[in-house]
């Protein structure tokens, strides 16, 4: 059996492996053996009675912690079995903290480390109390905005509005009240929610948005500052009037703006972004606007034994930011818990739209949203012939041209039909399945 998250093998023992142990500790747990190959072969140890002595003294001396040793004796030679426990609270070798993730062993530093103490906590990086912050440096039209929001949507009483704004962050569990401490710290979630400029605090809180020809050049951009509520304001705002256009169209005499994306599902994707975000990896969250997709980029991490099939099912809420996202449910932001990726799809299915697409690469989390091209004001960008230009829109709902169709629908030779189609798919608007008379072009 090979090596994996909870296995280590080892041919002989030295005592820098007191350094997997202490990563089991911090992680899942897992058992090293001790005289056995890479393979998992017993290769059998030498003084095997001694180190069954010897390991559990010094695991307790220096790394605090109790391990199960056990010596077992076969004919291909005695082998040593060392179980570790997953262990609450952090544990250290010699000031180092290890931890296993797959089948190797990992020493924490920087903002994985602070990330990993503070779970250790009990705590998430966005429950941090802040000092020398006090709420009247905090932003009053931004409290304000909230409890407007949060009475409208029934999230808060009436009695809130007059409530003063230290009692709503202490309602809201955006203080932490320390031992010695008077008045309390407020939270970095607080920080973010509610001051003028939390980029003070926080570097890269905020969030970059551009407009892409393609994927090399940009033809504009805006950022957008300031806390997190008016971020969101402003960036669907800019979004909505600057960067994605509208279908006009009228009922009676009475204008109508339909927007290539639903105003909601976007909305709900950069909720999403702003509560799973990892601001301590100090980057701004980025949009990504195309002629015919749009792909929202934060950095975030899925929970720990999470897929993006996780995501794509019914699940709980497990928010990265829980603080950040509880005052974004208060406000009346967010509907209910755990529904934002559901939502947003069914926004897009009932709208004739592609579903929204998700990549988790390393700590890089993309959504992606694609517009109906098939509409005649996009296809006329493509400098289409009358003839493709009408096949697009009215083979639309079957999905699929098929050439012999086309031919017959519009009168006209093989060989025509077959450059028109093939036009088509090198304009990247139709994909050819099969070969020549039984070819099919599907829509996207």
């Amino acid at each position: 059996m090979a090596e994996s998250q909870n296995t280590e093998y080892k041919s002989s023992w030295r005592d820098e492996y007191l350094k997997w142990i202490c990563g089991f500790a911090n992680a899942d747990g897992g058992t090293i053996y001790v005289g056995k190959d890479d393979k998992g072969r017993i290769i059998g140890t030498v003084n095997a009675q001694k180190l069954l002595e010897e390991i559990p003294n010094k695991v307790r001396d220096v790394l605090g912690i109790l391990v199960d040793v056990n010596l077992h004796e076969t004919q291909q030679g005695n082998f040593i079995e060392i179980f570790v426990e997953p262990y609450p609270n952090a544990v250290n070798y010699k000031g180092q903290y290890h931890y296993r993730s797959g089948n190797t062993k990992q020493e924490l530093k920087g903002a994985a480390l602070d990330k990993f103490l503070l779970q250790k906590k009990g705590k998430r990086w966005d429950g941090v109390p802040v000092p020398t912050v006090s709420v009247g440096d905090l932003k009053k039209e931004t409290f304000d905005f909230f409890k407007k929001k949060g009475i409208n949507s029934k999230r808060l009483t009436e009695e809130t509005f007059s409530e003063d704004n230290e009692h709503l962050l202490e309602n809201l569990k955006l203080i932490e009240n320390l031992p010695g401490i008077t008045n309390g710290y407020l939270k970095r979630a607080a920080l973010l929610l509610f001051h003028p400029d939390p980029e003070k605090f926080v570097t890269g809180a905020y969030i970059k948005m551009g407009y892409f020809e393609n994927e090399a050049d940009l033809i504009f951009q805006d950022e957008i500052h300031g806390n997190l509520f008016e971020q969101i304001e402003k960036t669907i705002d800019l979004l909505f009037t600057k960067y994605i256009k509208a279908l006009i169209s009228y009922e009676g005499i009475h204008r109508v703006e339909t927007y290539e994306y639903p105003k909601e599902a976007i909305r709900e994707a950069l909720l999403n972004a702003i509560s799973h975000k990892d601001y301590s990896g100090l980057t701004p969250i980025q949009i990504r606007v195309y002629r015919d997709k749009i792909m929202i980029w934060n950095e975030g991490h899925l929970p720990g034994d999470w897929t993006i099939n996780n995501l794509l099912k019914s699940h709980s809420s497990r928010p990265y930011n829980p603080d950040i996202a509880n005052a974004f449910f208060r406000s009346g932001y967010v509907e209910s818990w755990g529904r934002g990726i559901s939502k947003m799809t069914e926004l897009c299915v009932a709208r004739g739209l592609p579903k929204p697409t998700y990549l988790v690469e390393g700590s890089d989390f993309w959504v992606e949203f694609r517009k109906d091209i098939y509409h005649k004001e996009y296809l006329q960008e493509f400098e289409l012939n009358k003839r493709q230009l009408d096949a697009l829109l009215f083979f639309k709902d079957k999905g699929e041209i098929i050439s012999s169709d086309y031919m017959k629908h519009y009168n006209i030779s093989e060989r025509t039909a077959r450059y028109d189609l093939a036009e088509l798919v090198e304009k990247k608007l139709l994909i050819r399945v099969g070969e020549k008379k039984s070819s099919k072009y599907m829509f996207h």
